[in-house]
């Protein structure tokens, strides 16, 4: 399958470059997958759309400030970071982490860098350690005065907004790229899809008797990363770590064996369920590791029923697991019906649900 197929024009006035002034009053394209049909309401109409009964499965992982800038030592030229994982540990106050890093012609291995805080204090230094492919790099992180390197981070760190919204990041991004359910730290990108549930949405779904169940997988460059090659099927993501635990297995598991819809919020959700499902002969286990799972036209869904998510980038991963779960004519048919409705695109974007 050639990549181009995915491919759509989008005007560039559609990327939202500010999330909308109330998480669920993004607007909703509701897609039948058996019939192509589509309805256009809102995030805060979905507890009318799904049914008691239900089981709404969320990926709880927690974006932290993984974009570092600093200088580099002694030039003073500014350098640009964006911690994508941690690979090694020889105590808080110093970790290895791959990264990727701006201007990468000048980054080399040995390479000096300092980070400081607003009133240029510093307070991370780096040394550049191995160089990699595609501007990735090692490197070491050391905190100043007997900190942590978490503790640094979360300090002076920067919203790692993906680079299609052209702005820096501003203070309120803190809490709205991030979900309202967010509990465990570790991811570089927010699961979008979730971005657009409230409090009040959720408790509006469980007084609809729709069962709630969380997951993890940590968001990393595995997700957003470019694809590179002319043919969906020589396309391989980057592993990403997840954790299901029992409980979130069992919910599953029960809603499965009672013919009960699970609907995944989320592509990261759809791929932790369908990853573990894989290894478990279509069951859901009690598990934590890493997948580098890639869904793609002809895959064989076994757990997932429906599907909350935002829309994506034309030729990329994420819009073939859509264009697999929905079949890829109607999914780009339902974009081109979005682009003429004018929804907001991406990750501040409005959100699609197929059933």
């Amino acid at each position: 399958m050639d990549v181009r197929d995915f491919f759509f024009e989008l005007p560039a006035d559609l990327v939202a470059q500010q999330p909308a002034d109330d998480r669920a009053s993004a607007r909703l394209l509701a897609f039948d997958r058996a019939t192509g049909a589509i309805t256009h309401t809102r995030v805060s109409a979905l507890p009318d759309l799904l049914r008691p009964g239900d089981l709404l499965v969320v990926n709880d992982t927690r974006v932290f400030p993984a974009r570092l800038l600093g200088a580099r030592e002694p030039s003073g030229g500014a350098v640009e970071c964006l911690l994508v994982s941690r690979t090694a540990s020889a105590g808080p106050g110093d970790e290895t982490w791959e990264a990727l890093m701006h201007p990468g012609q000048k980054i080399k291995p040995g390479s000096r860098v300092r980070f400081t805080d607003r009133h240029g204090a510093s307070v991370l230094q780096g040394e550049v350690l191995a160089r990699h492919f595609h501007g990735r790099r090692s490197i070491r992180l050391r905190a100043d005065a007997g900190g942590s390197v978490e503790a640094a981070v979360d300090a002076i760190g920067h919203v790692p907004l993906p680079p299609y919204i052209k702005r820096g990041d501003a203070p309120g991004d803190r809490e709205r790229y991030q979900t309202v359910y967010a509990r465990t730290r570790g991811s570089v990108a927010a699961p979008t899809a979730g971005l657009h549930f409230t409090a009040e949405l959720l408790t509006a779904l469980a007084s609809r008797g729709i069962e709630i169940a969380h997951v993890t997988l940590h968001v990393g460059y595995g997700t957003f990363q470019p694809v590179r090659v002319e043919r969906v099927e020589e396309h391989r993501l980057e592993a990403e770590r997840y954790e299901v635990g029992a409980e979130a297995a069992a919910a599953v598991n029960r809603a499965l064996d009672e013919g009960r819809r699970v609907i995944a919020v989320g592509t990261t959700t759809t791929r932790t369920l369908e990853a573990v499902a894989r290894d478990h002969g279509g069951r859901i286990a009690e598990s934590r590791g890493a997948t580098d799972l890639f869904i793609a036209p002809g895959f064989a869904f076994q757990v997932v029923g429906g599907l909350v998510t935002n829309f994506h980038l034309p030729c990329s991963s994420l819009l073939m697991l859509v264009s697999a779960f929905g079949g890829a004519a109607r999914v780009l048919g339902g974009y081109r019906e979005a682009v003429t409705k004018r929804y907001r695109f991406y990750s501040y974007g409005d959100a699609m649900f197929l059933l």
